[in-house]
């Protein structure tokens, strides 16, 4: 069974950081693109916020580029989000993904950010 499972969230300031993790079991993540996803309050849909390549290429949404940062370690299986600068609009619900079908979803971790 596959499983993704999200971790780091919390509540922090405005201007904070935080560093999400995210854990495969089940199936290797070396073999497929990962992003991760926001789902802001009230929104139905998450929203695509970066994504990384098998081989380690990111790519980020505009409005968090210079702030976020994707990465991914395949030995630990693990892909990982810093998150810097943080603003409210941050706010939000976060997934990680295969990408970029999403074939596999974690259950998200929180995150607040306050202003």
């Amino acid at each position: 069974q596959v499983q993704l499972v999200e971790s780091g969230g919390g509540l922090v300031q405005a201007g904070g950081s935080l560093r999400l993790s995210c854990t495969g079991y089940g199936t290797s993540l070396y073999f497929h693109d990962m992003a991760w996803y926001r789902q802001a309050p009230g929104k139905q849909e998450p929203d695509l916020v970066a994504s990384i390549t098998s081989d380690g290429s990111p790519n980020y949404v505009d409005s968090v580029k210079g702030r976020f940062t994707i990465s991914r370690d395949d030995d630990r299986n693990m892909v990982f989000l810093q998150m810097d600068s943080l603003k409210s609009e941050d706010t939000g619900v976060y997934y990680c993904s295969s990408y970029p079908v999403r074939s596999y979803w974690g259950r998200g971790t929180q995150v607040t950010v306050s202003s």
